[in-house]
């Protein structure tokens, strides 16, 4: 059993959160909901409320085996959390793998987790992606070492099926799936 930390701020995209956290119980796995603030309650981008478990402050990355990192908007307040990026950047620094769909990679910008990297995202923040180092591709799971990252959440059975596969021992693989970046991007990566 794996024990995992879902990260989770005001405007989070609800399937990206939601949809990993059961799949996740489901299969066997402790979850916990990490948020600036225990016990604090945040709403989705399409008004599902989800209250935090345990506050960033609180907790260490290396209690942890995989640390999940939905999208929506929720990233961005994320990063304006001392505790959340620290708490993140603890986890790149040693190595724990995470898992970043959306919008979700802009909390590995703010660490060195993709530098070198391949990966993916939604569209909009390709430039954050590549500023940070990665190396950005129109694919639908991405993993390249203890990061995997996908771009929407028409993407999250791929996403799941990657992070399923490394909770339970074996090696996930990225897929390539239908592209979604518009052309003047294809020119820009």
């Amino acid at each position: 059993m794996a024990k995992v930390a879902i990260l989770v701020e005001k405007i989070y995209e609800d399937l990206e959160l939601q949809y990993p956290r059961l799949r996740l119980k489901e299969a066997g796995h402790a979850v916990d909901v990490i948020g600036p603030k225990a016990g604090e309650t945040y709403v989705g981008k399409h008004g599902y409320p989800q209250k935090s478990e345990k506050a960033a402050k609180d907790v260490k990355a290396s209690d942890y085996d995989l640390i999940v990192i939905p999208g929506g908007t929720s990233p961005d307040h994320m990063r304006r959390s001392g505790d959340m990026v620290k708490f993140v950047r603890d986890a790149a620094a040693k190595g724990i793998p995470m898992a970043a769909i959306c919008h979700g990679p802009w909390m590995l910008c703010s660490t060195n987790a993709l530098k070198g990297r391949r990966c993916t995202s939604y569209m909009s923040i390709v430039h954050d992606v590549i500023n940070a180092g990665g190396k950005w591709v129109d694919e639908e799971c991405v993993v390249d070492g203890p990061i995997i990252t996908a771009r929407t959440p028409d993407d999250l059975p791929a996403f799941m099926e990657a992070i399923l596969a490394l909770v339970s021992g074996e090696k996930p693989k990225g897929r390539v799936g239908r592209p979604i970046a518009p052309e003047w991007l294809k020119e820009v990566i």
